[in-house]
């Protein structure tokens, strides 16, 4: 991948490309990042710059043969290690590691650079199970990087989602972290820092990926998407500078009306206080797959947001229309400043603790509880 494919973010990628041209490498990185900023696509134009045989002075040249590998994912001197778990065809006897994967995981990573934690599990159809880089994983790695480099100067492996590797798994690979062979890089693409073992966090140079900047992210839209102008900048503006969330809204139609009903049903009945209702719904929203579930919890909190817009007298920026529109401009009064905040804090705590594999039950539950106090505020 080449930097030039990275929506945004121009200002992290000309230091990227400086401290190489610079030879400032450090030999771990910590490229760490929101759900969707680009962490992971910033992690593959680095290695692949760093391993170009023709570098330009903003990016890789995108035609040598080390180029031609990396954007295939094939080049023998790129190693990956992702979270992984037993699946139909690698049973747990066979102690799961991401090379059984690699043909799904270059797969997944082709259709779309900014892949989530939820894309990759429904590929591997492992939505129910936690993924995790286990300490055969890290044996896997100390194998593979002692030996010299194959074609290119610098050998690379690409960590996704150290927050999945267990205490075991880190310490055996701490002193390779510490102390790697020469040319060896370790990329680590991180979402929350405060779920990765310190003493790997502590031996990684940090690279903070914000979020991308709306205007970049609404040109992509277009480009990738074909979206209108209005359209996409209204994306833009609710995905809080995620591609990946901007994508999650960009469902069918169908399934924003499921989202719409599901929505109403859950606010007037956590305003009501008709919990028992809510517990028995709760059924059929545990059933549905972490990724709809967040997906719905994305679009709550649209639906919030465009409410308030309508408390707040802000009509000129509320993109609603038909039901959607009735129903915000009625449920308007009970979103509003003293209550705001709070809301959004509930629904992203649950979104995170689903896409964390959290138990739907019990984040369901209790943030039903907390929407019905506020509501009443």
């Amino acid at each position: 991948m080449q930097f030039r494919s990275v929506i945004g973010q121009h200002e992290l990628k000309a230091k990227l490309v400086q401290t190489i041209r610079e030879g400032r490498i450090s030999h771990a990185q910590l490229f760490w990042g929101a759900e969707g900023t680009g962490n992971l696509p910033l992690a593959l134009a680095y290695a692949q710059y760093l391993n170009c045989a023709d570098r330009g002075e903003t990016d890789s040249c995108g035609v040598c043969p080390s180029c031609n590998k990396m954007q295939k994912l094939i080049h023998p001197d790129l190693h990956f290690a992702v979270p992984v778990n037993s699946t139909k065809s690698v049973t747990a006897d066979k102690k799961p590691v991401t090379d059984y994967f690699l043909p799904q995981w270059r797969r997944a990573l082709t259709d779309n650079p900014y892949l989530t934690e939820a894309d990759w599990y429904a590929t591997l159809e492992i939505e129910n199970k936690q993924g995790r880089i286990s300490v055969h994983e890290a044996t896997r790695i100390i194998e593979k990087l002692n030996f010299k480099a194959f074609e290119s100067e610098y050998k690379i492996l690409i960590l996704w989602l150290p927050e999945r590797m267990g205490a075991e798994a880190a310490n055996r690979l701490l002193k390779l972290v510490e102390e790697p062979p020469e040319k060896t890089v370790f990329l680590l693409v991180c979402e929350d820092t405060n779920r990765v073992i310190k003493t790997i966090l502590s031996r990684a140079m940090p690279v903070r990926v914000p979020p991308i900047a709306a205007d970049y992210l609404r040109d992509a839209l277009m480009e990738r998407r074909q979206l209108p102008e209005a359209q996409a900048g209204k994306i833009a503006r609710l995905s809080e500078g995620s591609y990946s969330r901007a994508l999650a809204l960009l469902q069918s139609d169908s399934e924003k009306n499921e989202y719409f009903e599901w929505f109403t049903f859950m606010m007037r009945n956590a305003y009501a206080g008709n919990f028992l209702d809510l517990l028995d719904w709760l059924g059929e929203l545990s059933k549905v797959g972490r990724e709809r579930q967040k997906n719905f919890l994305l679009y709550a909190e649209h639906l919030l947001r465009e409410s308030f817009m309508f408390n707040r007298g802000a009509e000129s920026a509320v993109y609603l229309m038909g039901e959607e529109e009735q129903f915000a401009r009625k449920f308007s009064p009970f979103v509003n400043e003293r209550n705001i905040d709070e809301l959004f804090k509930q629904l992203n705590l649950a979104l995170g603790h689903i896409g964390q594999n959290g138990n739907p039950t019990m984040i369901f539950t209790d943030m039903f509880l907390q929407i019905g106090k506020l509501l009443r505020k």
